[in-house]
């Protein structure tokens, strides 16, 4: 039976293991209000609309 020959250190195994971990950039969508960049299956922080119907009040800036 194969056996490793020396010990696969720590930071071997982290590296290997790492690059499935490693984070992604969040899947932007155009917003089909207002047109502006939201994440998928998120409101709107501009507009507060979320699958064509207003869900909440958008803030004001000031």
């Amino acid at each position: 039976m194969a056996v490793p020959r020396s010990k696969t250190s720590a930071a071997v195994s982290k590296r290997r293991r790492g690059i499935n971990m490693r984070l992604q950039a969040p899947q932007l969508t155009e917003c089909s209000n207002c047109g502006n960049l939201v994440q998928s299956h998120h409101v709107c922080p501009k507009c507060g609309f979320y699958r064509g119907r207003q869900v909440i009040t958008p803030e004001s800036n000031g």
